[in-house]
């Protein structure tokens, strides 16, 4: 996932819990209309932050491959909760961060979807050039919610329909929005937007189940 350092994950304790028990905002994952297989994927520091976590992702479905396939057809859901933080200074006190936003959902969630999905037919040597292209055009989408790139999209949060902006592409989907005390964001392929809907998470211990 792109953005901060990795708290989560092979980088982090070995209980993978522990970063997503840390957090001071609660977890949304998909509602109990999901009846898939759910998992933990990261939670991590926004760039220039220390020790707070300030976002993570929970998968629904299939895990995202981590490399190439050439016929990869996974089916995956991810939902990307942001923490509501207004502007502060940087951990090194070089500078001040900026607030947080349904911008920073769509664009963790974007880079996310374009992480997970590369073209195939791409040289390894050309993928990371491909990504440093795509995610400049993902923060340029990102950063104009209301521009013609994204459609609205209304779906619920804790059973109360909440708006969101939504986009397709070649690759998947991706929306964002806002949900009571964080910034939430979505990608997936394979699994319809449409019909899903968000929750909080009463217990993490659910997507540590095989």
């Amino acid at each position: 996932m792109a953005g901060g350092p990795v708290v989560g994950g092979q980088a982090g304790p070995a209980d993978p819990l522990v970063p997503y028990l840390s957090a001071d905002f609660p977890w949304y994952g998909l509602d109990e209309g999901w009846s898939g297989r759910r998992f933990l994927m990261q939670a991590g520091a926004g760039p220039r932050t220390e020790g707070d976590v300030d976002y993570g992702s929970l998968g629904h479905g299939e895990e995202p491959a981590r490399q190439y396939e050439p016929r990869d057809v996974r089916k995956f859901a991810v939902v990307v909760t942001v923490a509501r933080r207004d502007s502060r200074r940087s951990a090194d006190n070089t500078g001040t961060l900026e607030a947080t936003s349904a911008s920073s959902a769509a664009w963790l969630a974007g880079s996310g979807l374009l992480a997970a999905t590369w073209p195939g037919q791409l040289d390894r040597a050309l993928r990371q050039d491909w990504l440093d292209q795509q995610s400049s055009l993902a923060w340029d989408l990102a950063d104009d919610l209301a521009g013609p790139g994204w459609s609205p999209l209304s779906l619920p949060v804790n059973g109360l329909p909440q708006p969101f902006r939504y986009r397709e592409s070649e690759y998947g989907w991706v929306l964002a929005g806002e949900a009571p005390g964080v910034l939430l964001g979505a990608y997936g392929r394979g699994v319809s937007a449409y019909g899903i809907g968000f929750s909080t998470v009463p217990d993490l211990a659910a997507y540590t189940r095989p």
